[in-house]
């Protein structure tokens, strides 16, 4: 990941981790190659600066949010606040960095200095004539691209390297020729082979979009019989894919950059054309502008002191004004509490029986109604209006998600919640219904008919009231349970069923329920399966 927190300021640039941000508050993004992108997705939330260009690509291909993004204009000067107050403020400046389409590099105007930021860039003697960098300002910091800074790397100028390109397919007038590319980058080497050897450049349906926003000449195409020269992702260029295209057509593969990249195949070429400042272009640009500090953008790549004699004399550090501080501090803490529950959302939920807040599903129209007949229309139906189970069917959890398919039964498959919550399946003797209601409802003992926090079993068959004392409306008429010899049997599974009740993760019972009165219906229930026991026998 190439970019960097600038230090005793709320800057961020080409820096997307929220978590390892601290105190930046503006963040700029210079272009949209991938590794200056490293964290920058959709789900992005805070306002960034770029080029248009740059804002029409990261809206397009990675649908960060147009609210987030602010599109600044390149060569202009633009004031930004520091603070909340808009006490302090920044000028920054954005200039065209020769490197891929929206490429800029900035200038960063304020309090702490002036402070210059590259990017990847090719220096040009033009930059120089920049109005911005003409006023004769001092520039403290300068965070400068190191990809090629090797004395020992000699890169030719962009113009020979593409001569030699030239000079390279002209050698080859039969071939088709593959030019292996990044996703951005290099059009304008495509454009001038298209003219320079009168054919069309075969490029993909999303490459040809950006080349029509850029205004390039009408050269392009996506037919794929219609020129020689097709441009293909880099990593195509392999050498099972030569063999299969020379099978088709003889073949041969260009790819233009200065990194040195084995070749797989003889009829694979490389050529230094890179979009990088050589050696010899940095130290110009550094001796030109005379900074007081020169900071590697790229901190794995070696770095030695190249530019020492084309410093300036370093200054003290800037003292950060209070509302900056301020800022800064609060930034800090939203962040951090951001990543927190970012975290807090990743980790696995628990598994287990999930009842919904009555807060969540509460209809206002009823906020103005008689508690009374709320509570009476809340009241689950009695399970001799369900519909009866065979003695051989097994047990299914009845689960209301929502309010207007509380009365349907469960067909075996696990439905889900709009939250995503998860219903779990449980196992009981056979001829014994369950029924789990959701935490919005009201729940009534079928002893008193005085409310209760959670019924793990309800009557089922001819039962009311009067009759809910006697043990067999709680279990099937034609349940192995009505026998005494079978009762001690499935009284010890019943218990193990009122424990995976017991055991279900107490941070999804949220109202209504308490171990004590849990309890209670579990003795309760004990007892009168006894004393249907002594009868039996007596």
């Amino acid at each position: 990941m190439n970019g960097v927190l600038i230090p005793h300021t709320p800057i961020a640039v080409d820096f997307w981790s929220l978590r390892r941000a601290g105190s930046a508050r503006l963040f700029f993004l210079s272009h949209m190659h991938s590794d200056h992108t490293v964290g920058l997705s959709s789900t992005w939330a805070r306002p960034l600066y770029c080029s248009p260009i740059t804002a029409h690509l990261l809206h397009r291909y990675r649908q960060v949010s147009k609210e987030w993004i602010h599109a600044l204009e390149v060569g202009e000067s633009h004031v930004l606040p520091l603070d909340e107050i808009g006490r302090e403020t920044m000028t920054v400046t954005l200039l065209d960095a020769n490197h891929c389409p929206g490429a800029v590099m900035f200038l960063f105007e304020g309090y702490f200095g002036t402070i210059l930021y590259t990017g990847d860039f090719r220096f040009t003697p033009s930059m120089l004539k920049e109005p911005a960098l003409t006023r004769g300002k001092e520039i403290h910091v300068l965070y400068l691209d190191n990809t090629n800074c090797n004395p020992a790397l000699v890169l030719p100028t962009r113009q020979e390297a593409a001569r030699q390109i030239v000079q390279l397919i002209r050698q080859h007038p039969q071939h088709m020729i593959k030019i292996g590319l990044y996703r951005l980058g290099k059009e304008s080497l495509l454009e001038h082979l298209a003219l320079e050897l009168r054919t069309w450049v075969v490029l993909s349906p999303q490459r040809l979009e950006l080349v029509q926003m850029l205004g390039l000449a009408d050269v392009f195409t996506v037919e794929e019989k219609a020129g020689r020269i097709h441009a293909v992702d880099h990593t195509e260029i392999c050498h099972s894919a030569m063999l299969r295209w020379n099978q088709i057509h003889p073949t041969i593969a260009i790819l233009p950059t200065s990194r040195r990249i084995p070749t797989s195949h003889p009829n694979i070429h490389t050529v230094p054309y890179s979009d990088h400042s050589s050696y010899s272009e940095l130290h110009a640009f550094v001796s030109a502008l005379r900074p007081c500090q020169v900071v590697p953008i790229i901190r794995h790549q070696p770095w030695g002191n190249y530019f020492q004699d084309s410093l300036s004399p370093r200054l003290s550090l800037p003292l950060i004004p209070d509302s900056v501080q301020q800022y800064m501090c609060s930034s800090s803490r939203k962040s951090r509490f951001l990543w927190l529950w970012e975290r807090r959302l990743k980790r696995p939920r628990t598994q287990g029986v999930v009842f919904e807040s009555p807060e969540e599903d509460a209809d206002p129209s009823q906020a103005n109604r008689d508690p009374k007949k709320i509570k009476k229309d809340n009241l689950s139906p009695w399970p001799g209006d369900l519909e009866k189970q065979p003695s051989h069917a097994p047990l299914l959890v009845q689960k209301q998600l929502f309010a207007d398919v509380c009365s349907n039964e469960w067909d075996g498959s696990v439905p889900l919640s709009a939250s995503q919550k998860v219903v779990t399946e449980l196992t009981a003797p056979v001829g014994c219904s369950v029924q789990l209601r959701a935490v919005d409802e009201e729940f009534i003992s079928p002893d008193t008919r005085e409310e209760i926090s959670l019924r793990p079993l309800v009557p089922r068959g001819d039962c009311s009231p009067e009759t809910s004392g006697n043990l067999s409306t709680w279990v099937g008429h034609d349940s192995p349970l009505c026998h005494s010899k079978a009762a001690p049997l499935l009284a010890a599974k019943f218990k193990g069923l009122a424990l995976k009740y017991l055991l279900t993760p107490v941070n999804f019972f949220r109202t209504e329920f308490s171990s004590r009165s849990f309890d209670q219906q579990v003795e309760k229930y004990h007892q009168l399966l006894q004393k249907h026991t002594q009868e039996s026998t007596a």
